[in-house]
């Protein structure tokens, strides 16, 4: 009869991880892990043991004594090495090398004598050191344990390459978080000065033609610059927040526009708590005031809408001013629509879509579809 216990993760060549800052719990489910592995292989040494070395009979007792033997040296091997090294470190091989020697032969000698009191019967012959057939035994124990061995390292190999993998993987996308949010927050911050050095330059103007009309667009941009001081910093905003942004900017524009402009908004009630990114909307509006209505005599009308369709949701600024085709109203730094559709397409890849196409009635339809998350 020959026995076995087996040795687990613990013959590892490596180490899983770096050691830990601070000592770790005893690792009691990977222990409960090795021993249902311990399990199945004293069945197999039992099996061995009874049809390959015996004559097909006391397949029972000799699993009796494969358990002893095997969890007696279990828990010393096994035990030892995740008390001392945990279940990340790779164990010191000669040091290792030491604890299965031990283990082996303590478990032979001691886990025999505990079998020959369960069976109630002498097994002199498995726990006397120095015999040859305790010799034989034991170097059974010892091949088996080594090729177990193989198997826990190819496995451990394998636990930490995938460990490994995983690691780096949350490492790359913690980067491309890192470099979409600096992205975002350079296209966003090209757009806030371009709305504004256009309104400081018109405000300057008119404090010298018209200045009640200056007072009053003054007014209005500190109320439109209160208005983007709590959303133009967030990562999100609800469309009420932003048609009502936009509102402010509209009214700022009608101050120096007079009655050369009209507005209206169209934002069902269902869709008010939306979030989107904010300031999305504003290098649209703009550009319909910039290259669409102020460049005519007569003006004109802008509406700001939003629309469910399907999972999709569409957001648009229609103007019956020049249209597209008429080209830019006047010289600017082209980044407002270019900036939106970059940032959309960062946000919710081809799910978005930023399109400027001619209004059937005259002028100019710029949209922004967006895809909903939400039902």
């Amino acid at each position: 009869m020959r026995y076995l216990f087996i040795s687990h993760d613990a013959m590892t060549d490596s180490a899983i991880a770096a050691p830990a800052a601070t000592p770790r719990p005893f690792p009691w489910r990977r222990l409960a892990l090795d021993a249902a592995a311990l399990a199945v292989l004293i069945v197999i040494c039992a099996l061995i043991i009874t049809y390959a070395f015996g004559n097909g009979s006391q397949f029972l007792r000799n699993l009796a004594i494969s358990a002893c033997i095997g969890s007696i040296a279990f828990s010393i091997i096994d035990g030892v090495r995740l008390w001392v090294w945990r279940d990340e470190r790779r164990p010191h091989w000669l040091a290792f090398a030491a604890l299965v020697g031990v283990g082996v032969v303590a478990g032979q000698v001691l886990g025999a004598r505990l079998a020959g009191l369960l069976l109630g019967m002498e097994l002199r012959e498995l726990h006397t050191l120095g015999t040859t057939r305790t010799s034989g035994m034991l170097l059974f124990t010892l091949l088996t344990t080594g090729g177990a061995s193989l198997y826990y390292t190819s496995r451990d190999r394998l636990i930490r390459a995938q460990a490994a993998a995983a690691q780096e993987k949350a490492r790359a996308e913690a980067i491309e978080r890192q470099a979409l949010q600096a992205q975002l927050q350079l296209l966003q911050a090209q757009i806030e000065p371009h709305m504004l050095f256009n309104t400081l330059a018109n405000l300057q103007g008119l404090i010298a033609l018209d200045p009640a009309r200056a007072q009053r667009m003054l007014d209005q941009l500190i109320q439109f610059l209160r208005g983007t001081l709590s959303s133009s910093r967030a990562e999100t905003t609800t469309l009420a927040q932003e048609f009502a942004l936009q509102e402010a900017y509209l009214g700022l524009m009608a101050v120096r526009m007079g009655e050369r402009l009209t507005y209206s908004f169209d934002l069902p009630e269902a869709l008010r708590g939306q979030r989107i990114p904010p300031m999305l909307l504003q290098p649209l509006v703009e550009n319909a005031i910039a290259h669409g209505l102020e460049p005519t005599i007569a003006g004109g009308h802008v509406t700001v809408a939003a629309r469910r369709d399907g999972d999709r949701l569409v957001l648009s600024v229609t103007d019956d001013g020049r249209g597209p085709d008429a080209g830019p109203g006047k010289e600017g730094t082209n980044v407002g629509l270019a900036n939106t559709r970059e940032r959309v397409k960062a946000l919710f890849g081809a799910r978005a879509d930023v399109t400027l196409a001619a209004n059937p009635g005259g002028g100019a339809i710029a949209s922004i579809v967006l895809p909903i998350d939400q039902p």
